[in-house]
């Protein structure tokens, strides 16, 4: 019986084992460019919540606006628009922000996609997102922004017609 037992090659043999000591580079590239790109992706598309109290369209923000007497910010962007959501991100999330919007302002956020508001992109000539128009009740452009911009930069162009005439505090 012993003689019939076939002897399976010892342990020790290295022809037997896998090759370890041998760096796989394509393994390791894919293992570490699939997690940063997915973060990379998540950080892109990921936009807060924030709590200014957005018009639901341009004609609404225009008539809050004749009834308070406020600016309106006009804040042109796309789904699509990376830019957008990372000043969405930084910018409108913050909290200053949106109280000093809420405060002083009438905003009004604008779809580029949206059917419904192909009149008034045309009517300002948005061709980039994203843009940021300040106008006053009437309609009458006061200030035009064609790129985005951080938080300091936006509380300063706020702060240009800032009702109370009171500087800004960053």
């Amino acid at each position: 019986m012993n003689g019939a037992q076939s002897q399976s090659p010892p342990l020790t043999d290295p022809a037997s084992r896998p090759n370890r000591s041998k760096f796989n580079f394509w393994r390791w590239f894919w293992l570490g460019t699939i997690p940063v790109s997915l973060v990379w992706v998540w950080y892109d598309f990921y936009v807060p919540p924030n709590h200014v109290s957005w018009a639901k369209d341009y004609a609404s923000g225009r008539e809050q606006a004749a009834q308070s007497g406020k600016p309106i910010i006009l804040f042109f962007t796309g789904k699509w628009c990376v830019p957008c959501r990372i000043m969405k991100r930084s910018v409108w999330a913050d909290k200053q922000v949106a109280a000093t919007v809420t405060k002083g302002f009438t905003p009004v956020m604008i779809d580029l996609d949206d059917p419904n508001a192909a009149e008034t992109v045309s009517r300002y000539r948005v061709v980039a997102t994203p843009t940021t128009i300040i106008i006053d009740p009437k309609g009458n452009v006061l200030e035009r922004v064609e790129v985005g911009m951080g938080k300091m930069d936006f509380l300063k162009l706020l702060g240009k017609f800032n009702p109370s005439g009171a500087a800004l505090a960053p």
